[in-house]
């Protein structure tokens, strides 16, 4: 109800200025004890074995560098993944980069990983409270050249290893140039290969077992995407996010915005991500959990999702739109239809 009635000043203000004075406010309110704290312990689910209280979950991007952990997990989620985090602090692309799209209910960004650097992350990790499950969203830094990208991964699942609950590998945002083609067939199959024989040994080091997701575009075709399943399956990857955001504006019609670079994502991204959430998981069978993310603007967007073979999902833009109310609906949502897996 808060957040229903600032919305519009909040609205007023520039999206990246909100974002900051939002995350800023909620992490002053937890502090002071304002915020009702939320039980998660709903709807309990199993997702790359690891015990989630429910499997509502928060996608990468809202905080960057972990700075609001605390405050995010007094919402009522069921995970958290931060970052996308990179070896080294980078500025990211120039502003403005973060564009509002509210007659569609979508976001725009190009905001380039900018992010304070992994060592900043991870000590903001260890000064947190929560000891919920906790991903970390690592991506390669914009000037490591493509042949190289291999090493900022590796720098990132080391470094993330001893603090997370699982890591993520995003090789789909639009807004790196080129990262994309890290989930062609034989770049995908090296780059996990690689980083699972890592994490293997990192296994053996710290007597802990840390699960790897990689996380794709919604932008791919059926052949793209039984190739991807495939090599998922060769290398015994955890687990699988689908989607990130999209690079086809062609819903926002003859919107000014429409021409902006970046990645769409909200409202205009739920079929597309969607139709590759299903054919994943159709393909996979069972095989490899899929985590269902982008579009989710309401109980029945998660459902729907879950419905088409997602374990668990995570949400984002539709924060924006509707607040923190949206994850205690999707709880809701999900518990009448029957989905949470135990």
């Amino acid at each position: 109800m808060m957040y229903d009635l600032f919305r519009p000043l909040i609205f007023k203000l520039a999206p990246e200025t909100a974002h900051g004075l939002t995350l800023k406010s909620l992490a002053c309110a937890e502090r002071i004890g304002l915020l009702p704290n939320v039980n998660p312990r709903t709807s309990p689910t199993t997702l790359m074995g690891l015990h989630l209280p429910n499997p509502v979950g928060l996608a990468a991007g809202l905080d960057k560098n972990g700075e609001y952990i605390d405050g995010l997990a007094a919402l009522g989620f069921g995970f958290i993944e931060i970052g996308t985090v990179t070896p080294r602090p980078q500025s990211g692309n120039p502003k403005p980069r973060l564009f509002r799209v509210p007659e569609h209910f979508a976001v725009i960004n190009r905001m380039g990983f900018n992010n304070d650097g992994i060592d900043r992350l991870i000590a903001n990790v260890q000064r947190a409270k929560y000891r919920g499950v906790l991903g970390i969203n690592i991506g390669k830094n914009a000037d490591t050249p493509m042949e190289n990208a291999a090493d900022d991964y590796l720098i990132g699942l080391e470094k993330a290893y001893p603090f997370a609950s699982y890591i993520t590998i995003n090789i789909s945002s639009p807004n790196t140039k080129n990262l994309r083609a890290l989930q062609g067939g034989d770049e995908l199959s090296r780059l996990l290969e690689t980083l699972k024989n890592r994490q293997s040994s990192l296994h053996t080091e710290h007597c802990r077992y840390v699960p790897l997701a990689v996380k794709i575009a919604p932008d791919l075709d059926e052949a793209q995407i039984a190739d991807i399943a495939h090599v998922a399956e060769q290398t015994q990857i955890d687990g699988i996010i689908a989607t990130n955001t999209t690079i086809d504006k062609s819903s926002l019609g003859a919107h000014p915005l429409a021409q902006e670079a970046g990645g769409l994502s909200g409202a205009p991204v739920r079929e597309p991500s969607n139709r590759v959430l299903q054919a994943l998981a159709e393909t996979l069978n069972g095989k490899i959990p899929v985590i269902g993310a982008g579009g989710i603007l309401s109980g029945a967007d998660a459902v729907r999702k879950m419905q088409l073979g997602a374990q668990a999902v995570q949400l984002y833009s539709g924060m924006v739109y509707r607040g923190p109310k949206l994850v205690e609906e999707c709880l809701q949502h999900i518990r009448a239809a029957g989905l949470s897996n135990h």
